[in-house]
């Protein structure tokens, strides 16, 4: 008899945490429009699909300024905002320990979403960390310096503080636990996926973007930030190398804003021989992104460092064929789908925009496993796992 009391007065008492709806912060300080990138995408993505698929329950997004309402992804989510606005130390440190927690005090929420990296450090508010690379520690000069002094300072307060931390690949999760010792069971890993409308494009659309941005040429593209992690300084080395030994008209095609530290890059690129054969197309809407991607000849991604990757498995899921790095996460991402190069060494780039460039049968070889590799990821699941994570963090 006892067992049977038992159990009916421990269901008892979680009972009225499993049925009653919860309250969920959200920290959506970089969901600001046509600026989204790499964790702006990841954040919209995963919770436009958590907030529908939870309508009993209410979340509540902390802007820093004024927003979109196209983030406000159904009627359960409350926006409010919180100034000063979070973009330099200082203004983190207050934002995230003072203004905020004061902020979301009346509301008593049961968790509170931070997906960006930083959490607060004063709140008694269960948190949930997404963490998605240590970019600083691996390259502190492609950081301003008081950027990396805020990680320095920080990360390990952040992940000691956060109940649950949530790595975007299994490279970051083993990331934190080198440096910084944090027990495993303690991450779990969520990648994310290609966005819904990176499709294939059909010979006549593609001959259209081609026209458009390419003089009708075919194309290389690279996409991301014009900063020095992203090493376009080495792509342009290896887009010459191509120039010179192929005789090709193809061009390079740049998607990217202008991040930081980028005046060297442009300065060089005005003497570049090729300099008529680059284009550069600045920060692109999302549906032009895509329809620069499907069209491309492939994706040359020789970024020095990544959490993850979006681009890579974008490219495949449009059938565009990938060239990427052979460090961090980027195995990770593209598989045996991938041609891997030493980032540092444009003459390995070269060589594999050469490979493809002279075997159709390698190019086409590529296209069939990336789509199979793409498929492996999903947004859905991700939404469901960092769900969970978020009602553990909150129960």
């Amino acid at each position: 008899m006892f067992f049977p009391y038992l159990f009916n007065l421990t269901f008892q008492t979680i009972q009225p945490l499993l049925l009653r709806s919860m309250r969920i912060a959200v920290n959506a300080i970089f969901l600001q429009k046509d600026r989204l990138e790499g964790y702006g995408h990841y954040a919209n993505e995963v919770l436009s699909r958590i907030v529908k698929q939870h309508p009993e329950h209410e979340f509540i997004f902390v802007f820093d300024r004024s927003f979109d309402r196209q983030f406000i992804y159904a009627s359960n989510v409350k926006a409010i905002i919180v100034p000063p606005p979070a973009r330099h130390p200082l203004a983190f440190f207050y934002w995230y320990n003072v203004k905020t927690p004061a902020a979301l005090r009346p509301y008593k929420v049961d968790a509170w979403l931070q997906p960006y990296g930083f959490c607060s450090l004063s709140t008694r508010i269960p948190q949930v960390l997404i963490v998605h690379d240590l970019a600083f520690i691996h390259f502190p000069k492609f950081i301003p310096w008081y950027h990396r002094r805020y990680y320095q300072l920080f990360t390990k307060k952040f992940l000691v503080k956060a109940k649950s931390i949530v790595a975007v690949s299994e490279f970051t999760k083993q990331d934190i636990i080198n440096r910084y010792k944090i027990p495993g069971r303690k991450i779990s890993v969520v990648s994310g996926a290609a966005r819904e409308h990176f499709v294939p494009f059909s010979w006549f659309e593609r001959e259209e973007v081609k026209e458009s941005f390419a003089d009708g040429r075919e194309y290389f593209l690279f996409t991301g930030g014009i900063h020095p992690r992203k090493n376009l300084m080495n792509l342009l080395k290896a887009f010459s190398l191509f120039k010179k030994r192929q005789q090709s008209n193809m061009k390079l095609l740049v998607a990217g804003r202008l991040a930081w530290d980028y005046e060297d890059i442009l300065t060089k690129l005005n003497s570049y021989r090729y300099r008529d054969d680059v284009v550069l197309l600045d920060h692109l809407p999302d549906d032009q992104l895509a329809r620069i991607t499907a069209s491309a000849y492939a994706l040359v991604y020789p970024s020095f460092f990544e959490g993850f990757g979006l681009p890579i498995i974008e490219a495949m899921q449009a059938e565009v064929p990938v060239i990427t790095s052979n460090t961090s996460s980027m195995p990770e991402t593209g598989g045996d789908a991938a041609l891997y190069a030493d980032p540092s060494d444009p003459t390995a780039i070269a060589k594999h925009m050469m490979d493809l460039y002279k075997d159709e049968s390698l190019r086409y070889s590529l296209i069939a496993a990336g789509k199979e590799q793409a498929a492996k990821f999903s947004w859905d699941k991700a939404a469901d796992a960092l769900w969970q994570n978020i009602t553990n963090a909150a129960r």
